[in-house]
Order: structure tokens, then C-alpha cells, then sequence
């Protein structure tokens, strides 16, 4: 991908939305932030991002929802789970569901290269 990539954050905790924003400020195009699952879908038609990165516990719907949702909408946007959970059985589900990445907030330097993974893989 020539240019920078363009991500949506959704994350419910403000603190977490501004740390990943600087981490990923020099290498991606920040095009919003979503605090709960019930206006992800609908920002994410709105801003067409390339890449959401997406918490797995969100406020008012199921993150595991959201991202069928956005997977089954054929839109062209992947999908980065980002969470600190570490259980084999939710990263299947997910990418089950759709998710193109699965990284642990523990290992938040793997974040940039998956994001430049799934891009990589769009074109």
C-alpha cells in the first residue's frame, strides 16, 4: 500500500484510544474513534477506513457482532482485534468471524505490523 493506511479506533476506554493513536500517528491516518459496538458499523460505512482496530469488550453490542457485521458488509475493511485478553478459544471465534489480525495489548508493538500485514494483503 503506496499510502498510509486509514484506521477507525473502537475502543471504550479513552486513555486506550489516545496511546494507540500516538503509536500508530507516524504510519496510519487516525480517521476516528468509536467508544461503544453501536455506532461502529455505521461510522465505519461513513469514514471508510481500511483497517479497524477493534477491542474485543465493548459497551452496548458484541464486539464478535460488530465484527461479522463489518466483515459480512463487504465493504473492503479489515479488521484488527486488539485486546488484552489471551484465550485460544475467543481468537478463533473472531477470526471465525472475520478478523484479519489478533493482537494482544500486552504486545502492543505488534500492532503497526499487522495493520501493514492486512493492508498488504487488500492490494
Amino acid at each position: 500500500m503506496s499510502t498510509r493506511p486509514r484506521v477507525l479506533l473502537a475502543d471504550d476506554y479513552p486513555d486506550m484510544v489516545k496511546a494507540v493513536s500516538r503509536l500508530l500517528a507516524l504510519d496510519c491516518e487516525i480517521v476516528g474513534s468509536v467508544g461503544d459496538g453501536s455506532t461502529l458499523l455505521e461510522t465505519a460505512q461513513r469514514l471508510r477506513p481500511d483497517v479497524i482496530v477493534l477491542d474485543v469488550n465493548l459497551p452496548n453490542v458484541r464486539s464478535l457482532d460488530v465484527c461479522r457485521a463489518i466483515t459480512s458488509a463487504n465493504l473492503g475493511i479489515k479488521v484488527v482485534m486488539f485486546t488484552a485478553l489471551d484465550d485460544p478459544n475467543v481468537r478463533k471465534a473472531y477470526l471465525e468471524a472475520g478478523a484479519s489480525a489478533f493482537v494482544s495489548k500486552l504486545a502492543s508493538a505488534d500492532l503497526l505490523p499487522a495493520i501493514r500485514r492486512v493492508c498488504a494483503d487488500r492490494a
